[in-house]
């Protein structure tokens, strides 16, 4: 009786221990969930349709193939874009993609990825205003900017300038319609958006673009996935993947890529 007992007990530890290896493969398995934030009202890199609740754009589709590289779930959360850098750096998310500039100061507070786009800023004044050509004109002049961004850092070294800062582009925008400012410094591709989707009817682009500026996605110092992302960038461009993204967002191949 005694020997059945430690066989019929050394049989419920084995079975017991299969249990345990098997529940850690199934969530070994699992996809881990890569935590994005966001700006939503960058179009046409991240935005909302209307009356959706989805983020779509081009750095959403571009987030979302890198994820399927890494093999994992993207998860996007919505938020202020100066919110970005502070909530990577306490960890609510892992990496930040909102068409954000790679700047030296930026890199000082967190990590950013390889370039993936390269965009420069231009000005935006409404249709009848002739006076403005370039950014000398608007010395003294009122400008339109979104809070945070390189757009509001180039406003702010224009000689006199008043210098209005929204949260949103569309608030921009809105302020430059309404006859609020003189003219409006932001990013070429989101000015050509907005144009191509009926700015057009109101508003025209003046002046050459500014200092080209490379976009990067930004993580927190040090972080591990940081090395995995340009990688899967990489990848994107090889199997071009990369350039479907951009043809479907700017009508467009993607620029060639400087040696």
């Amino acid at each position: 009786m005694k020997k059945f007992l430690l066989v019929l007990m050394s049989l419920m530890m084995l079975a017991l221990a299969v249990g345990c290896g098997g529940g850690e493969k199934k969530t070994a398995e699992q996809p881990k969930v890569l935590k994005v934030g966001t700006e939503p009202t960058f179009a046409p890199f991240e935005f909302q349709e209307k009356d959706s609740k989805d983020f779509v754009g081009f750095d959403m589709d571009l987030i979302r193939a890198v994820g399927k590289q890494l093999n994992m779930k993207v998860e996007v959360q919505n938020m202020g874009f100066d919110a970005l850098i502070p909530a990577l750096n306490a960890g609510n998310i892992d990496v930040a993609v909102a068409g954000m500039s790679i700047t030296p100061d930026r890199q000082k507070a967190v990590d950013m990825s390889d370039p993936y786009y390269v965009s420069g800023l231009t000005i935006v004044v409404n249709k009848d205003n002739n006076a403005v050509k370039g950014l000398k004109d608007l010395e003294g002049k009122g400008i339109a900017v979104q809070i945070g961004t390189t757009g509001a850092e180039k406003a702010g070294s224009v000689k006199g300038a008043k210098v209005k800062t929204f949260n949103t582009n569309a608030e921009v925008f809105l302020e430059l319609k309404n006859k609020g400012v003189d003219a409006v410094i932001i990013d070429k591709p989101v000015a050509e958006y907005y144009l191509v989707k009926g700015g057009k009817d109101t508003a025209k682009l003046v002046g050459e673009t500014m200092e080209a500026e490379s976009y990067g996605m930004s993580l927190k110092k040090g972080s591990p996935l940081t090395a995995q992302i340009n990688k899967a960038l990489s990848d994107l461009k090889k199997n071009g993947e990369y350039d479907k993204i951009y043809e479907k967002w700017f009508g467009s191949k993607a620029p060639a890529e400087k040696k």
